[in-house]
């Protein structure tokens, strides 16, 4: 079954909207999407760093990716407004990750796919490397749950219930640099922010609950994989950016059902 490429390509997007999905929740909840943004675009730079010194492409956009996180949560509150930090280390890093990607000889690189992805080029490998880190993702989101949800909900409300709220930023971080590394095969290191955003706020107006929103964001991220797949076979168009392109689809159809609703309501 996995020597068929669509099939490899339809695990891989599934895989990596399990990770983005409740992810993605926790960004839209704490108002972090110029965050994941950042850090997606510095992958590029590890990108650049792992084909410099030949080594797999994961642990240097994993290891460059945490590091922008991790100086973004220490030199925040520093004397600079958040998005101007976020603005100066998102840009600078990928400026740097492209240039460092001009200097290298006698390395062929497809640049358009690691900048937006290429999900039809997914090999059995690959498929463990991001089923891993899903899971991975997953695990630390379901086993800190409840203690996010009180740091996102109201900080006072964590200390007074022994919740150490930096402690859990820092977790959310780690999990964010595992799922820009997973999902540079996917959709690129441009459109990773969509696909954590996009699926998590159109399950917003649908969920009740926290966790319903995080199930009804993986459904939303796993349709919006196996309809942009469809999609990008059946018109010759890029499968990385088809992909967005049916979850933004799918979150305006929600949103004008609901403006709708309450017309006639």
């Amino acid at each position: 079954m996995l020597d068929d490429f669509m099939v490899r390509a339809t695990l891989a997007g599934i895989g990596v909207a399990f990770a983005a999905a409740p992810l993605g929740c926790f960004v839209v909840w704490r108002r972090m999407a110029y965050f994941g943004d950042a850090t997606a675009h510095a992958a590029i730079l590890g990108v650049a760093l792992s084909l410099t010194f030949e080594l797999p492409v994961f642990p240097g956009a994993l290891a460059i990716a945490l590091i922008m996180a991790l100086t973004v949560t220490l030199l925040a509150g520093r004397g600079y407004a958040m998005d101007t930090l976020l603005g100066v280390l998102a840009h600078s890093s990928l400026a740097f990750g492209l240039v460092a990607v001009s200097f290298l000889s006698g390395i062929r690189i497809d640049l358009m796919a690691y900048l937006f992805g290429d999900i039809l080029a997914v090999s059995r490998l690959d498929l463990l490397v991001i089923w891993g880190g899903a899971a991975l993702v997953v695990g630390l989101l379901t086993w800190r749950w409840s203690a996010l949800l009180t740091s996102t909900l109201n900080e006072e409300l964590a200390y007074s219930s022994a919740i150490n709220p930096r402690r859990e930023q820092l977790i959310l971080t780690l999990s964010l640099a595992i799922t820009v590394a997973v999902a540079i095969k996917v959709v690129g290191v441009l459109l990773i922010a969509a696909l954590l955003i996009i699926p998590a706020a159109a399950a917003r107006g649908l969920a009740r609950t926290p966790e319903a929103m995080a199930l009804i964001a993986a459904a939303i991220g796993a349709v919006s994989a196996v309809g942009g797949l469809q999609g990008a076979y059946v018109f010759d168009a890029p499968a990385g950016p088809s992909i967005v392109c049916v979850a933004a689809l799918i979150f305006a159809a929600l949103n004008l059902f609901g403006w709708r609703s309450k017309l006639t309501g």
